[in-house]
């Protein structure tokens, strides 16, 4: 156990939103709803996965629907402390502790805003190792775990209780019912127990991720190249760079959708990038060629700053770098590929890992 405070807050909302592969909502609404409550509350204890019992009660905490409809709307903290006591109340069961459903923006601090106001531990852990754009697409609907029952809050005080036969029909329900709720909302999701939790989720990401952050900084104090550190970090791989000449981006059923196009500069002078996108960044490729695919990671970084890019925050112009990170073997199995791989996602591409992408690239 170690206690999370505002300069962690810091590092952990720059590798949120690298490994949010441009989704999971704004890093920066999440950073300040969670650097207010460890100012009005104090810090926030971060529980290892090992430090959990096999019989305590364990809920994610996340926000779901439209990235950009966030950054309009953006939630007052009650709406996570709603749907949170509604379901501790569904569940008659004294909840131990919260954490991430996914690596990524805002969905990786909003637990631990919500911890710092209730007085709860987090567990260091979540369940993507990257952010996704439905809810089934978590390691613990791949290991059988019950996506209901889950609760809902919006900003108005509506709050619902949701059951559903399986984590398909929750999404199709649940993001009806966020539309309806104005297309961004609040829930308490997956509750479990902590045998469950140490059998099903990714270790360690918000440790990850605060990593990712300190390594941004110290290159950039110490004039090394912040991206060249991250890859390191991470395993990743440089698949492009280039100036943003045109992006196209709807929200459309609940999630914002689009298409980046990147021209390339330095050693990709003459070649251009296509960055297609869900929530989050699915595929990169050139005019002949994947770079990677989902369900890989695909983050967009400001060449300049190896800030992250949102896919709401891509703009004309902008110079960026693209880069491939390989996912969590979890997501490498064929269950992970039928829930979140290319041909979920109605791409005519079978996976292949980023690794051997850029091999084939002579990368």
């Amino acid at each position: 156990m170690r206690l999370i405070g505002k300069e962690e807050i810091e590092n952990i909302a720059i590798g949120a939103a690298l490994l949010g592969t441009g989704g999971g909502g704004d890093p920066f609404v999440g950073k300040m709803m969670a650097l207010q409550a460890i100012e009005e509350h104090g810090p926030v204890q971060l529980l290892d996965v090992d430090e959990i019992a096999d019989d305590d009660v364990i809920v994610p905490s996340a926000m779901m629907g439209a990235p950009t409809v966030m950054i309009e709307k953006i939630p007052s903290g009650e709406e996570a402390l709603v749907a949170f006591k509604a379901l501790e109340k569904v569940l008659n069961k004294k909840i131990k502790a919260t954490m991430p459903i996914e690596a990524g923006g805002v969905n990786s601090l909003l637990p631990l805003a919500l911890a710092a106001s209730i007085g709860l531990p987090v567990v260091d852990a979540d369940g993507m190792g990257r952010a996704f754009p439905e809810l089934q697409m978590v390691t613990f609907y791949l290991n059988g775990v019950s996506t209901t029952p889950m609760v809902l809050a919006d900003e108005k005080g509506n709050n619902m209780v949701l059951n559903a036969i399986d984590g398909k029909w929750a999404e199709k329900i649940a993001r009806s019912a966020t539309m309806v709720m104005g297309g961004s909302i609040m829930n308490a999701i997956y509750p479990m127990n902590g045998k469950q939790v140490k059998e099903s989720a990714i270790y360690r990401s918000l440790t990850l991720e605060e990593n990712i952050g300190r390594t941004i900084k110290e290159a950039k104090y110490n004039k090394q190249n912040p991206i060249e550190e991250v890859l390191k970090l991470l395993g990743g791989f440089t698949l492009f760079t280039g100036k943003v000449t045109d992006i196209e981006r709807n929200t459309d059923g609940g999630f914002v959708r689009g298409t980046a196009k990147i021209e390339g500069l330095g050693n990709d002078k003459g070649e251009n990038c296509y960055l297609e996108f869900q929530n989050e960044n699915l595929i990169a490729k050139t005019d002949d060629q994947v770079l990677c695919i989902t369900p890989d990671l695909i983050c967009v970084l400001d060449t300049e700053t190896a800030l992250p890019v949102t896919t709401e925050g891509l703009r004309y112009g902008a110079r960026v770098t693209v880069i491939g990170i390989p996912a969590d073997e979890k997501w490498r199995t064929e269950k992970g590929i039928e829930v979140a791989g290319p041909r979920y996602f109605g791409y005519d591409h079978d996976f292949t890992p980023v690794e051997n992408l850029m091999k084939a690239r002579g990368k």
